[in-house]
């Protein structure tokens, strides 16, 4: 740090002017370069962005394949279409009966 001192010391005017234009011209390079509308903290937030979408597009992708093999199954396999019949609602078979035991009202104690 002397050194530096004694060597911008020795300088003529005309050089410290130039070294101090050049420092400050640095300093604004590099402040431009982070903080600028596409600088690094834009880029960074970019990136984010980027990641954020690329992760909610592989889930969109996923729901769609699943999607896509339940439209399948629906249009193809009689054993699903029965299951979903009887899940969802509540159908049962021509020769099937249903059971419905009586409730026993809770005894208070």
């Amino acid at each position: 740090m002397y050194d530096f001192v004694l060597c911008y010391n020795s300088m003529s005017k005309r050089q410290r002017v130039i070294l101090s234009v050049t420092a400050f011209m640095l300093a604004a390079l590099f402040c431009f370069t982070i903080f600028s509308e596409h600088g690094l903290m834009d880029l960074h937030l970019l990136k984010q962005e980027h990641d954020s979408l690329h992760e909610a597009n592989e889930k969109l992708a996923r729901e769609n394949l699943a999607l896509s093999v339940e439209i399948d199954r629906l249009e193809n396999d009689p054993d699903y279409i029965e299951d979903v019949a009887r899940r969802e609602l509540g159908m049962i078979r021509k020769d099937e009966l249903i059971l419905k035991p009586k409730r026993i009202p809770a005894k208070d104690d």
